[in-house]
């Protein structure tokens, strides 16, 4: 299934015809990471040259749609309308199809960046989403997607309309194969979690529960269809584990026998590190922003450590204030970072300049500009 609207261009006219960035390094040249102040989509066909198929990790926060500008103040950042004052950090004026096929043509390029076990992490509005998901859909095959994410953004709101308060917005995730790189992200048990999902505890009150021993799939021929102690699998299903093993964790005291001689396996809540990550996320934005629409930190940490490991790239095309850079840089990734706002530029670089000491002594990155 694809979106049609009169605008759209071949893909392959995009990949060929698209004109490349003349860049000038401005200072740190030859460092891996890298800041580009230029238009992101002839940096994209530039940046083909030397990083196709080696990017891990790409998330980009893209403008919405809201035929609207952002503006920012001395003090801090803050959407404006654009009667009042403060300089213009951005506009997002493209709406409609062309707002589509100016995407587009960004996540095509980003395709061909990513590496095999490269994923992509797309931020955006719920009111355009819908029509972005297809656009997705066609780029990267509707066999790559692998999540859209519910990110709760603010607190809720009272306003004086006919429909429900929105507290959320949108974040699809794609890869560009079936085996993206996966840290398999958890997070910490609620106290709620601990009374309700381990209710046993042990003689030394170590709180546990239990699990079965055997999964689907039943074993002709092998030793986890053997019966053990006495015990066979159920129909249709076959022990976990090699016998020899669960003989050793029952000399552990980790199976628990029921009244009626059905073993399971002992699960302590101080050994696990917490539960999956579902895909409703609360990471609120700063309440006072230093760049307008900025993302909370903890939310692209969480991305750069579920997506990417250590000394994977990195890209953001649509910076902004360089969260997703900072990220990456406390998670010692290397990255490339790009937007055509001078401000946001700014923002950026006296972000990465001023990195806590305690984790860098100073952060190297080459600063580029298009000429």
């Amino acid at each position: 299934m694809f979106i049609t609207y009169n605008n759209k261009k071949h893909e392959k006219d995009i990949l060929e015809k698209t004109l490349r960035a003349e860049l000038m390094s401005i200072s740190g040249k030859g460092a891996k990471n890298k800041l580009i102040h230029a238009d992101n989509l002839s940096v994209l066909k530039t940046l083909l040259d030397d990083y196709s198929g080696k990017v891990d990790l790409i998330y980009i926060d893209p403008p919405f749609a809201t035929n609207g500008h952002f503006k920012i103040s001395e003090d801090r950042a803050n959407t404006i309308s654009s009667s009042n004052g403060g300089a213009i950090a951005y506009s997002d004026i493209l709406v409609g199809a062309d707002f589509l096929e100016f995407l587009r043509e960004r996540l095509i390029f980003l395709r061909e960046l990513l590496s095999d076990c490269g994923s992509m992490y797309l931020h955006i509005d719920y009111k355009i989403g819908h029509y972005v998901k297809l656009i997705m859909d066609e780029v990267f095959g509707r066999g790559m997607f692998r999540n859209d994410i519910t990110r709760i953004k603010c607190n809720p709101k009272n306003f004086d309309r006919k429909a429900y308060g929105n507290v959320k917005d949108l974040i699809f995730f794609y890869s560009k194969t079936e085996s993206p790189i996966w840290n398999d992200p958890k997070i910490p048990f609620s106290n709620d979690d601990i009374e309700r999902l381990f209710k046993k505890v042990d003689k030394d009150s170590r709180k546990y529960t239990t699990i079965p021993l055997h999964a689907p799939g039943e074993t002709l021929n092998g030793n986890t269809g053997k019966e053990w102690r006495g015990v066979k699998p159920p129909k249709g299903r076959h022990w976990r584990s090699d016998p020899v093993i669960l003989e050793e964790l029952n000399k552990q005291g980790l199976i628990e026998w029921s009244i009626n001689g059905v073993p399971r396996k002992k699960i302590f809540v101080d050994e696990r590190d917490g539960k999956k990550m579902q895909d409703i996320w609360e990471f609120k934005d700063p309440q006072y922003p230093n760049y307008p629409t900025e993302k909370n930190i903890d939310l692209l940490k969480f991305i750069v450590g579920a997506s990417s490991n250590e000394g994977s790239l990195v890209l953001d095309c649509f910076c902004g204030s360089g969260t997703t850079l900072v990220a990456a840089q406390e998670l010692n990734r290397n990255w490339i970072g790009i937007d055509k706002s001078e401000h946001a530029i700014k923002v950026a670089k006296k972000k990465l300049d001023n990195m806590p000491a305690s984790l860098f002594s100073k952060v190297e990155y080459e600063f580029i500009k298009q000429v």
